[in-house]
C-alpha cells in the first residue's frame, strides 16, 4: 500500500514501472519487445540533446510524453546493444596454453576478448533515477562456456582431492549459471548520455570497469572442506598406585648400613675436619708440652662427597687425625695465666687490653 504523503502521480508511475522491469529484469527472461521507460514531470535539458543528436529524423521534442515516445522506440531496437565492457580471458586452462619464446605469439594464440554486451531492461527517473541493464543472451553463453571449459578445469587442478570434489565442482557451475542470468547491471540515468545512434551506446565514467569486477566477482573459486579435526588420545599420567607405573615411581631401597648417629655436644665446633671428645682431647694435652707444640696450617674448607645412590649424602671419609689449635678453655685446667707461650705472655694480658 502507498504512502499517504505519496502524490497520486508518483503512485500511478510506481505502478506502472514495477511490473515490467520484475518480469524483464528476472533470470533466463526473455528481452521485452518495449523499454520500459518512466519519464518526471519536467525533462532534463541533457536528455532533449542527447535525443536530438542520435536521432536521423528531426522529430518534435516539445513535451514530456514526446521524449518518452522517442526514448523508448530507440532503445526497443533490436540494434540497441550497449558494450558494458570487456574481459582479456585466457582460450584454455593454464596446462594447455601454448608457450613461445614471443609473448605476442602467446597472447594471439593464448587469449580472447569477451565483450559483455547488454540491453536495456528499463529507465526510471522517478523513483530511483536509474537505468539497468541485462547482459544478451549471447554474453551470457560466452561466459558460461568460459567458467565450464576453463575456470572450472583450473580451479580444480589447484585444489587437493577430497571425495565430493566432482560434485562441488558441479554446484560451483550450476551456481555461476544461476548468477549470470540473474545478473542486472544499475547505474545513474546519467548513463544515458553515452547514446549513440540505433539505441546502442557504452558507458562512461569508468562504470565499464565496475561492471567487469562485477562479473568477474560471479567467477567463485572452488573452496576444499575444511580439515576435520582429530581428537588426539593421550596418555594418562601414571600414578604410583597405578601398577604400571609402579615401577617408574618406586625408588631403589636405601642402603641397610647407615651411618651411625653421633651426640651433638660431643662434636668439636672449631674443627669440622676432626670428629673428637672432650676427655680424648685434654689426655692430649697432658703428654704433649707447650714447647712441642707447632701450629698446623689452616685447615681446608672441607665439603661432603655427593653420592647419586639413592640420592642420599654419604658419611664423611676421615683418612687420618689432623691436629688443631687449642681452645683457651681447655688450657685452664692445665696451666695458669702466667704461663708463657713461645715469647708470649699471659700475666700481661691487662696491658694489651688497653692498647686495643
Amino acid at each position: 500500500m502507498p504512502a499517504q504523503n505519496a502524490s497520486p502521480t508518483l503512485t500511478r508511475l510506481g505502478r506502472r514501472l514495477r511490473p515490467p522491469c520484475l518480469l524483464s529484469a528476472a533470470a533466463f527472461a526473455p528481452r521485452a519487445s518495449s523499454v520500459n521507460v518512466v519519464l518526471g514531470s519536467k525533462v532534463e535539458p541533457w536528455l532533449t540533446q542527447t535525443l536530438k543528436r542520435i536521432n536521423k529524423i528531426k522529430r518534435p521534442l516539445n513535451s514530456v510524453p514526446q521524449h518518452q515516445r522517442c526514448l523508448t522506440e530507440t532503445l526497443s531496437s533490436p540494434n540497441a546493444i550497449w558494450v558494458l565492457s570487456s574481459l582479456l580471458l585466457p582460450k584454455a586452462p593454464d596446462a594447455e596454453l601454448r608457450k613461445d619464446s614471443n609473448p605476442l605469439i602467446e597472447a594471439i594464440f593464448n587469449y580472447q576478448f569477451i565483450h559483455l554486451e547488454a540491453y536495456i531492461v528499463h529507465v526510471d527517473m522517478v523513483l530511483r533515477n536509474e537505468v539497468a541493464y541485462k547482459l544478451t543472451p549471447e554474453t551470457i553463453e560466452a561466459l558460461i562456456e568460459y567458467h565450464k571449459d576453463v575456470h572450472c578445469v583450473d580451479t580444480k587442478a589447484n585444489t587437493y582431492d577430497w571425495p565430493e570434489k566432482e560434485q562441488q565442482c558441479k554446484k560451483l557451475h550450476e551456481d555461476f549459471v544461476q548468477a549470470i542470468n540473474k545478473f542486472v547491471f544499475r547505474t545513474h540515468v546519467s548513463a544515458l548520455e553515452g547514446l549513440e545512434e540505433d539505441g546502442a551506446g557504452e558507458l562512461l565514467m569508468g562504470k565499464a570497469e565496475e561492471v567487469k569486477n562485477n562479473v568477474m566477482g560471479l567467477m567463485k573459486p572452488l573452496l576444499p572442506p575444511p580439515p576435520r579435526i582429530v581428537d588426539v588420545v593421550r596418555q594418562p599420567p601414571l600414578l604410583p598406585s597405578s601398577p604400571a607405573g609402579a615401577a617408574i615411581w618406586s625408588h631403589s631401597p636405601p642402603p641397610s648400613t647407615m651411618p651411625a648417629p653421633i651426640e651433638s655436644w660431643k662434636i668439636l665446633p672449631s674443627s669440622p675436619s676432626v670428629v673428637s671428645s672432650a676427655d680424648s682431647t685434654a689426655s692430649i694435652w697432658a703428654t704433649i708440652g707447650m714447647n712441642e707444640m707447632q701450629l698446623p696450617s689452616p685447615p681446608q674448607a672441607y665439603s661432603s662427597p655427593y653420592s647419586t645412590a639413592g640420592l642420599y649424602y654419604s658419611s664423611p671419609m676421615v683418612t687420618a687425625p689432623i691436629p688443631a689449635l687449642p681452645l683457651p678453655s681447655m688450657l685452664a685446667p692445665q696451666c695458669g695465666i702466667s704461663i708463657g707461650y713461645n715469647s708470649f705472655g699471659w700475666d700481661r694480658y691487662q696491658d694489651y687490653a688497653t692498647t686495643m
